[in-house]
Formats: structure tokens, C-alpha cells, sequence
């Protein structure tokens, strides 16, 4: 997970965190796949909240539920 905080921006290349930021409340600003394939999501952080909404995601029953999310496709892509 790449997270950044810088002029009123938050920055992350994690789906998750990105989805879970939009779902609260947070302005997408951008959204990109990059050159290397990495996913680019800039988001408005004009009272500079993101990033305690982000540790507050880790924490979360929806972090739990989208681990289990990856690890089940791991598991039908493996077979």
C-alpha cells in the first residue's frame, strides 16, 4: 500500500482504501492505472483526515472482509 499526504491531497494505489474513502464521505479527484500497472487514486484532503480514515479502514470489519475477498479469488485462480 502506497499512502501519501501532501497539499490537501491523499494519495493511494490501494483499491481497498480507496473504496473505503469514497464510501465515507472523501472526493475522488483522480483515478488511474499507471505505467508499472499500479493503481493511482488522489483524493481531496482539504482537513487532512485521510490518513487517520485509512488506519481506521485497517482496523476495520471491512478490512477483515476484503482479505477474504482476495484470498478466495486466489484460490478459484489457482485452480
Amino acid at each position: 500500500m502506497t499512502t501519501s499526504s501532501q497539499n490537501n491531497v491523499f494519495v493511494t494505489s490501494d483499491i481497498a482504501i480507496a473504496a473505503y474513502l469514497a464510501t465515507h464521505g472523501f472526493s475522488l479527484t483522480e483515478c488511474k492505472r499507471l505505467p508499472d500497472g499500479r493503481f493511482y487514486f488522489e483524493f481531496d484532503d482539504a482537513d487532512n483526515k485521510a490518513r487517520a480514515k485509512s488506519v481506521e479502514f485497517v482496523n476495520s470489519d471491512c478490512c477483515k472482509f476484503d482479505n477474504h475477498v482476495r484470498n478466495l479469488k486466489k484460490i478459484l485462480y489457482k485452480s
